[in-house]
């Protein structure tokens, strides 16, 4: 079975969030060392795991 693949941006995917004890973005998701490669090295990583999210969704998850 082929994964789904969806295409975007990190800064618009709601597992993109900034983590203070880094002081930098990170993917949220569980990523497999495949695609953990991909998304370092890939400009044109297409990720399985991308919502779109923006502020209000993200609002309205942590609810």
């Amino acid at each position: 079975m082929k994964k789904k693949q969806m295409q975007g941006s990190c800064e618009s995917c709601m597992y993109y969030e900034y983590d203070e004890e880094y002081e930098y973005y990170v993917c949220q998701m569980d990523l497999d060392e495949d695609e953990m490669a991909h998304f370092m090295l890939d400009r044109e990583f297409n990720c399985p795991y991308y919502r779109f999210g923006d502020e209000y969704t993200i609002v309205r998850k942590q609810m």
